[in-house]
């Protein structure tokens, strides 16, 4: 027989998002569960900054890129889903569907007009190039005397 340990204060805490799921209407949790999954991660390398975004089953058609105001990136898309036969039971549904938006303002670096994007094995990868910042040029001065 194995002890398992309890925490003596267990009791007192109270997880305010407990059942939260359960009082969520269905048509709010189903419309908007694309958005809560559409991860993006950022990063910044010498050259460009690349996005890269997990969206497993969607097609490239149900993906948008756009430039907004100049410096925003959006990623937008929605993930269909499965139609459902009356002669089928679920017994689970998991896998989330709907509309999802990200919207991400680029500093005065990036290169807007130049922007790439590519659907890969359900990754998303966006790269903006980055403006070269020309390093200023230093002339040496000779020194009389």
């Amino acid at each position: 027989m194995s002890m398992v340990r309890r925490c003596p204060f267990a009791d007192l805490w109270v997880d305010p998002f407990d059942g939260f799921c359960s009082i969520v209407p269905a048509s709010w949790d189903s419309d908007s569960a694309g958005f809560a999954n559409a991860r993006v991660d950022w990063k910044e390398t010498p050259e460009a900054h690349v996005f890269k975004a997990d969206l497993p089953g969607v097609k490239k058609e149900e993906v948008k890129v756009e430039v907004e105001d100049g410096n925003v990136l959006v990623v937008s898309g929605e993930r269909t889903k499965e139609k459902e036969d009356k002669k089928e039971k679920w017994h689970r549904v998991e896998r989330s569907s709907g509309k999802f938006v990200r919207r991400f303002q680029l500093p005065e670096n990036a290169k807007m007009e130049e922007v790439k994007a590519g659907l890969e094995n359900g990754v998303l990868t966006v790269t903006v190039p980055k403006v070269e910042i020309k390093k200023p040029e230093v002339k040496a001065i000779e020194i009389s005397g």
